[in-house]
């Protein structure tokens, strides 16, 4: 391998990075400006993090990432993000309940903002203009002006960044996050539903569980971990500019760390072995992770984790694997087994909802909440039949009372797509269908946990 710079990505051929700016130079001067900008993150967290995903990698605790397909800078407010913040907070709770471990919390939120699109350009009544590329690049509206790649943008990203990290360590260390408010964090438009109950129920047992605790002095003020979380923000390496003008040298390790956040991964169409996105996520010292689908050869797993974890440090790497439904139980065992018999250490994660997207006969973009839950179950039961551990989920959701995905407990029909369908990208799942998803990857957690303990007793 040759030496590894902030930098050294661009002699490498790089996909889905945008190369139609009209003033390069412009570019270029922005990300300079970026360079002198503070860290929106810093080393220390981003230690901590691994830390924590080593614990998964070995089977002690369990990952919930989640957040916005794409953010936007329309819909970007404090209410918006408390709302996805509280959500979060639900689903880690019935997870921990079910799984009895430690949930590690991850939003994709802070920098999620570009998306790799399948064509760089868009035809419509015989205009063609460049593909919406996510608010950092261009903008949505089907002009001329709005999809032009603007640099200017990256700035406005990297403040709306900066804002969300604000208000997230508020929401997580200021007293919000305190296990004492877990009643008060459904959100309005879902209650009386069957998930809401269920967790109102969860929520009596945990209270009474603290009520008991409190008597017997363990409370909030005396146990910190009571009283805040760890909120951790990770987004896709797309904009390899962007991402190199955040990476710093760490005053206390002299290691280079990407500020921009405390994960990142490299996408399913981006992980060419001798390509930029590679070559620039090798020479992080953040965890990072992988997109990975029945198209990925065993040998070529093993030479990715070859270059991109050497040292095979359990944390710094997570393969989020995006198979779709029926595709599981035939791609997944046999890189399951590769990994296990060479002893690599990584932590297992299941994104179910790009593999499950298709298009109504309507024109919009959806994805069968039958499907997402199918995929996550025929994941964990694959990884369980190898002796492996099913360590996380990764999941495009919001907080917002959307209809964008199909189905769920309050099914959504596709009548009922067009009433608030406000994705910027890809379909999302509301708070209602996030929260049923939670308990039922719990039920399959909680009843894994039961067999390893009749197991381990005989």
């Amino acid at each position: 391998m040759t030496k590894w710079t902030p930098s050294s990505w661009r002699s490498k051929p790089a996909k889905h990075i945008p190369e139609d700016y009209p003033d390069l130079q412009h570019l270029a001067d922005i990300e300079k400006t970026l360079k002198g900008y503070p860290p929106l993150v810093f080393a220390g967290e981003a230690r901590r993090l691994k830390k924590r995903l080593g614990e998964v990698a070995l089977g002690n605790s369990f990952l919930l990432q989640g957040g916005d397909c794409a953010e936007s800078f329309k819909e970007f407010h404090p209410d918006n993000l408390r709302d996805m913040f509280r959500v979060m907070m639900q689903m880690a709770v019935v997870l921990t309940y079910g799984a009895g471990q430690p949930i590690v919390k991850v939003g994709r939120i802070a920098g999620q903002f570009g998306k790799p699109r399948s064509s760089p350009t868009e035809t419509r009544d015989g205009v063609t203009l460049p593909s919406y590329r996510g608010d950092n690049i261009n903008a949505m509206p089907f002009t001329p002006e709005d999809r032009t790649p603007d640099p200017e943008r990256l700035l406005k990203a990297y403040g709306q960044s900066a804002a969300t990290l604000n208000l997230l360590r508020a929401f997580s260390t200021g007293g919000y996050a305190n296990l004492r408010n877990i009643h008060k964090w459904t959100l309005g438009f879902v209650g009386g539903s069957e998930q809401t109950e269920k967790y109102k129920k969860l929520c009596n047992k945990i209270a009474d569980a603290l009520d008991f605790m409190e008597a017997c002095g363990v409370t909030p003020e005396s146990t910190p971990q009571m009283a805040s979380t760890e909120y951790y923000t990770s987004h896709e390496g797309l904009l390899l500019g962007y991402e190199e003008a955040m990476t710093r040298i760490d005053s206390t390790t002299g290691r280079w760390y990407d500020t921009s956040a405390h994960m990142l991964w490299i996408g399913n169409r981006t992980r060419q072995l001798d390509h930029a996105h590679v070559e620039f996520l090798r020479g992080v010292e953040n965890p990072i992770a992988m997109k990975i689908s029945d198209n990925l050869e065993n040998d070529e797993l093993l030479r990715l984790l070859d270059v991109l974890n050497p040292s095979n440090e359990p944390g710094r790497m997570t393969l989020i694997s995006r198979f779709g439904h029926d595709k599981v139980a035939k791609g997944l065992p046999r890189l399951a087994r590769t990994i296990k018999s060479e002893g690599r250490h990584v932590v297992w994660s299941c994104d179910p909802m790009h593999g499950n997207t298709l298009k109504t006969d309507s024109g919009y973009k959806t994805r069968p909440f039958d499907n997402i839950l199918s995929e996550v179950k025929s994941f964990m039961q694959v990884l369980h039949s190898e002796d492996c551990w099913p360590g996380g989920v990764h999941f495009e959701m919001t907080g917002q009372n959307v209809t964008e995905c199909l189905g769920g407990a309050r099914a959504v029909r596709e009548e009922d797509l067009s009433s608030r369908y406000h994705t910027h990208c890809d379909p999302r799942l509301n708070a209602n269908q996030a929260l049923e998803l939670a308990f039922l990857i719990s039920e399959e957690l909680g009843s894994y946990r039961k067999k390893e303990a009749a197991r381990l007793a005989g």
